[in-house]
């Protein structure tokens, strides 16, 4: 395989594109390729590539495979250039500053192929993005390294361990923007799924919950310096809302920005949480509950559920309906159990 010095002249040909990718105020996130389709009225088929036969909207992020069954957590951005070959050639390039938190350089091991996963501070709120099916990671990068928004860290490729395979003309990048569960994953993985490998550490996927980075690159453009993530978290429409009989777990302790003060868990003692989730499990608000608001023994409880959001992103199928009753699917009850663990 050939190396990143062997893009040099390709990574040049990008420069007049990538100059209009710093805004007149500084904004968090940067588009991770030359590919700007995506903030253009009409550019998503552009933009996205979809599955096999589906069109462009199978390549964003949520509920948009397999008739609304199948969450695909990230964006599949089409290339821009390819070699000789056919080959895609663009650089994937940092979408904010940050570290390197995780490498994977063994396709085999993950549908993601090769990937990459970087660490940033935005806000306070720790956030993670993900490049995945990479054709060749920056052989210098290691874990740990500090890099720059816009700083080239990849090169554009169709790496996978699935049967099918990624085709020539599907060549894109996986992109997603994550926040991590619980940094006891591994112990917990162990425990839930004896016998099971988990070659990816706390960074197998499980363990990680997207945001959609299409809605924060379209919202950070909309707003510009107004954008704030932490608010763009706290506005996710509702699916529902779960009690939790634990005062002291990770997610609460991780990302304080989102636990709401409530005085009477403040007079009384914390002894468990109120928590609102997306669709996608993210728990977007935290309220600390006293002893005698929470009206239950058992570990969890569903307070409530948005038919209306369950029934537009299923997918996750983390509460079912059983005539008319409510209650915490599995999907729900591991989420919670990692959550809290």
């Amino acid at each position: 395989m050939r190396t990143l010095g062997h893009w040099a002249l390709n990574i040049g040909c990008f420069l007049v594109l990538l100059l209009p990718l710093a805004p007149a105020t500084a904004q968090p996130f940067l588009l991770p390729t030359a590919n700007r389709a995506i903030l253009e009225t009409g550019g998503e088929e552009r933009y996205f590539v979809g599955t096999v036969g589906k069109p462009w909207m199978s390549g964003t992020f949520g509920c948009v495979r397999t008739d609304g069954w199948q969450l695909h957590e990230g964006l599949d951005i089409r290339c821009l250039a390819r070699d000789k070959r056919g080959e895609p050639t663009d650089p994937i390039l940092a979408t904010a500053d940050g570290t390197v938190a995780y490498i994977n350089k063994r396709p085999s091991l993950s549908n993601y192929g090769n990937y990459l996963i970087l660490r940033h501070s935005i806000e306070g709120v720790e956030v993670y993005s993900l490049y995945a099916h990479l054709r060749e990671i920056r052989t210098s990068l290691k874990h740990g390294d500090t890099v720059k928004a816009g700083e080239t860290i990849a090169v554009m490729g169709r790496t996978s361990n699935t049967g099918q395979g990624i085709s020539k003309d599907r060549a894109h990048v996986h992109f997603e923007l994550d926040l991590v569960v619980n940094e006891r994953f591994p112990d917990w993985y162990r425990k839930t799924f004896p016998g099971q490998r988990n070659d990816h550490g706390g960074w197998n996927g499980q363990n990680l919950i997207g945001i959609d980075p299409w809605k924060v690159l379209l919202e950070q453009q909309r707003l510009g310096a107004r954008f704030s993530l932490v608010e763009f978290i706290r506005s996710q429409p509702e699916l529902c809302r779960v009690i939790v009989r634990d005062s002291n777990f990770p997610w609460a302790r991780r990302y304080p920005m989102f636990v709401k003060s409530n005085p009477v868990a403040q007079k009384e003692g914390i002894a468990g949480y109120e928590l609102a989730l997306n669709f996608n499990g993210l728990p977007m608000e935290l309220i600390p509950r006293a002893a005698s608001e929470i009206k239950t023994k058992a570990k969890y409880q569903l307070l409530s559920v948005n038919e209306a959001e369950k029934q537009k992103h299923p997918c996750r199928k983390l509460v079912n309906q059983k005539g008319a009753r409510w209650e915490l699917g599995n999907n729900g009850l591991h989420l919670l159990d990692l959550l809290t663990y």
